[in-house]
């Protein structure tokens, strides 16, 4: 099985791409920076970039015949308030999570449709379920690449291709080094603070990365697959049937609490 993986120079992405190259799978890590590791190539791309894409699959097709999965990991957080963010955040954010995953998956597709067969995985968050507090556009970016996952699915089913979201909640990882950090005006300052070291501290207590792997493996045991599948501790994804049910405000004062906002 051949199997590219984005954002593997660390975190999430490092951790899925050694722990299935472990196991004997071809796995190609496409990331910016060059990772040197026994257990997967990692080819240089900025997935932003659509000729660095290309470039990147076309390397890949000449060594493998197929390509059998593509998980696309590689993403950004963004925090601050929705009034203070600025235009040229937002679109880093949006080209990075949303545009660049679509031109993985518009690389691969080719292949999985001559071959008849292909999955992939589109790395979202459990928050992508609800507008978080001073996360309202990270939210949004992984809400959208949800939504662009449920309308390609009816677009590549006749190629036997299936595709799904996992939304993940709080993984140990150093994703609060990597996140754009909006200025946060006066107003909203003092709960920001308060957030925003909640928010860093349930990172810190979160699931390992390798658990993501594992689940990801039983995932590919599956003949077919849902659109939407969750993973992380309970108190998370517990959110997400709650805002199904619940009236608006009772569910916006939990989450208030949740978040020491109360």
């Amino acid at each position: 099985m051949t199997i590219i993986i984005t954002g593997t120079s660390a975190g999430i992405g490092l951790a899925l791409a050694e722990y299935f190259g472990k196991k004997g799978y071809q796995v190609y890590g496409l990331s910016r920076k060059n990772t040197e590791s026994d257990f997967f190539k990692t080819i240089p791309t900025d997935i932003t970039d659509h000729s660095q894409v290309e470039n990147a699959i076309s390397e890949i097709l000449k060594k493998e015949k197929r390509i059998d999965l593509l998980i696309n990991n590689a993403g950004m957080g963004m925090v601050g308030a929705v009034e203070d963010s600025k235009k040229e955040e937002i679109l880093k954010l949006f080209n990075l999570n949303l545009v660049g995953a679509v031109q993985m998956m518009s690389g691969v597709l080719p292949k999985m449709r001559e071959q008849k067969a292909g999955k992939i995985i589109n790395i979202s968050s459990i928050g992508s379920e609800m507008g978080l507090p001073f996360r309202g556009f990270y939210s949004a970016s992984k809400s959208a690449l949800d939504k662009v996952t449920e309308a390609i699915r009816y677009e590549v089913s006749p190629w036997n291709i299936e595709v799904c979201t996992l939304h993940l909640g709080d993984i140990k990882t150093k994703i609060a080094e990597n996140r754009v950090k909006t200025e946060v005006s006066e107003p909203y300052k003092k709960t920001f603070e308060k957030v925003y070291g909640l928010m860093n501290s349930h990172v810190d207590d979160g699931s390992e990365p390798a658990e993501v792997a594992e689940y990801i493996e039983k995932l590919l045991a599956k003949k077919t697959w849902k659109a939407h599948y969750y993973f992380g501790k309970f108190g998370q994804k517990i959110g997400v049937p709650l805002k199904w049910i619940l009236p608006q405000k009772f569910y916006e004062n939990l989450m208030k609490k949740y978040n020491k906002m109360d």
